[in-house]
């Protein structure tokens, strides 16, 4: 063995395992990544221990829905300040009236609010408060009739109107007296909701949540589209539209409400919680069986 043979083998000897700088930067990298992917995999073993298995029943949340509240009595508070025309219009209004569902004149349209604006604020209140065409009555919703008077003045004035915001007094001198007769909705939401009615009383048909009453919050933000079936919504009591969406069950058909889908905005356009949207698609649902 020459004498530089016996150095190369002496520095061999000598030398570590790392001999390139891609060795040097692979070890780095794996002495910092390694030791954090263990920790976090020993975090979420102990915290796991804490979870409930999977399949578990939340006796809490079962505990919960079978004693939730059918229906409740609300107390208003006469003195509250009125709601701004703007939010009431987000709330109630814009799910037909930003993207003209069923015709409806989009908010700042002066072309389509134009003739409307010509038939005065008092008829435009009324026809808000009472239904028209596609449109569910407002009146006796989460909003008062002055709260439904102003998103009236909110949507005309955005297309031209000069309409002053009313306030509780003037509204109610505006609307027409709720004894009084006058033209309610259409014949044909009328019609296809006493159908739905008789349906749902039927003693075999109807789920006990639903009780044959039909849910208010369906008349006021969901009757629009249900009975005339707008933007493909499946009409009310229409099996061969229902059959696919009843298979899925009901807490998928309220997730989907819950949720929006398509040109359903989140929870129908409307405040309900999500115990009244369950109730109103059990009531839908149980139209169809």
């Amino acid at each position: 063995m020459s004498a530089n043979d016996h150095t190369t083998a002496h520095e061999e000897d000598h030398s570590g395992p790392i001999k390139t700088p891609q060795q040097l930067l692979a070890a780095i990298f794996f002495s910092f990544v390694v030791p954090i992917f263990a920790i976090i995999a020993l975090v979420y073993y102990v915290t796991s221990d804490k979870r409930p298995p999977a399949g578990a029943v939340n006796v809490e949340k079962a505990v919960a829905q079978r004693i939730q509240k059918i229906g409740m009595v609300e107390i208003r508070d006469a003195n509250r300040p009125l709601k701004a025309g703007a939010e009431v219009y987000a709330v109630q209004c814009a799910a037909c009236h930003t993207a003209g569902v069923a015709n409806a004149p989009k908010l700042g349209d002066a072309a389509s609010w134009g003739p409307r604006i010509r038939t005065g604020y008092e008829a435009l209140l009324t026809s808000a408060l009472k239904g028209k065409g596609a449109m569910a009555a407002q009146g006796g919703g989460d909003f008062e009739d002055a709260e439904i008077g102003r998103a009236v003045v909110h949507m005309a004035n955005s297309a031209g109107a000069k309409f002053a915001e009313p306030q509780r007094a003037a509204a109610v001198a505006a609307a027409p007296d709720s004894a009084a007769p006058a033209a309610g909705p259409s014949p044909d939401v009328m019609t296809a909701v006493a159908a739905a009615n008789k349906t749902a009383a039927a003693p075999a048909a109807a789920p006990t949540t639903v009780a044959g009453a039909v849910p208010a919050l369906y008349t006021q933000a969901c009757a629009a589209c249900h009975i005339a079936g707008v933007a493909n919504a499946p009409k009310l009591a229409d099996k061969a539209a229902w059959a696919p969406r009843v298979a899925l069950g009901v807490d998928a058909l309220t997730a989907s409400v819950i949720k929006g889908k398509g040109a359903m905005p989140p929870r129908g356009g409307s405040t309900g919680s999500d115990a009244d949207i369950k109730a109103v698609v059990q009531y839908m649902v149980s139209t169809v069986k």
